[in-house]
């Protein structure tokens, strides 16, 4: 049995890394479920080809053409939020970098400090220029995505890891400083999913093995939901559709 999918009628939610994979399917289907979706990522037209697609659906979205370095866009982006509609209903961080796998001394410095901007410090400037517009809205909700590889330690997984961590570490605090808003902030886990970003991690794995980014979707869905009241907690994607169904 498939997860209900949630009334999402009126939401704005602004998705980042949505032109491909995970980002790409949590926007349609935001959109599916009566969202407006804002969609951002650094290739255009795979955001048109996402806009064609959410408008044939009847659905509504907005293109935005965001670099995740550029830190001075966010500010940007927050006004015009602000002035168009005046609150945020939902926000996904999902863009990210695997960046160099590598024994940490021989990382590539410019390749590490990046990995850690669109990771991490990329979304603190989200952060920033989004969480009154969150906090206008009525149940807002905040999903950042992590990975397994924050926990433990893995060789190699270098910049990723440290920054997926800090991640998890800033999503806890700004959960507990939106305790007592109608905001609520958690983290996603997608585990083992079938992106370009894991085919670079795995490349001789066979990806017909593992779930696809519509297959954890309902996951997402949920955590955007006003049905959510859950704070500062970090979810497993796939263990969490097993529970919604």
């Amino acid at each position: 049995m498939s997860p209900v999918r949630p009334d999402l009628t009126q939401k704005i939610i602004l998705i980042t890394g949505a032109s491909r994979g995970i980002g790409r399917s949590v926007s349609l289907n935001c959109a599916k479920a009566g969202a407006e979706v804002i969609i951002t990522g650094r290739t255009v037209g795979a955001l048109e080809e996402l806009d064609d697609e959410i408008s044939k659906n009847g659905g509504k979205a907005t293109i935005v053409e965001l670099d995740q370095t550029d830190t001075a866009a966010m500010a940007r982006l927050g006004k015009v939020i602000a002035t168009r509609w005046g609150r945020l209903d939902g926000f996904v961080a999902n863009a990210g970098q695997l960046g160099q796998m590598a024994p940490l001394p021989h990382i590539d410095p410019e390749i590490f400090e990046k990995t850690m901007m669109v990771n991490l410090t990329s979304v603190w400037y989200q952060i920033a220029a989004f969480d009154s517009l969150l906090r206008e809205a009525e149940a807002a909700r905040a999903v950042l995505v992590s990975s397994g590889a924050a926990k433990g330690a893995r060789a190699y997984w270098g910049a990723y890891a440290v920054s997926k961590a800090g991640l998890e570490s800033m999503a806890r605090a700004w959960a507990a400083e939106s305790e007592k808003t109608n905001l609520r902030i958690n983290m996603i886990d997608p585990g083992a999913t079938r992106t370009a970003m894991r085919a670079a991690a795995y490349p001789g794995e066979d990806p017909k093995k593992l779930l696809t980014a519509e297959d954890i979707t309902p996951a997402f869905l949920h955590l955007l939901s006003p049905d959510c009241t859950s704070q500062g907690m970090l979810y497993k994607a796939a263990e969490l559709v097993v529970e919604l169904s």
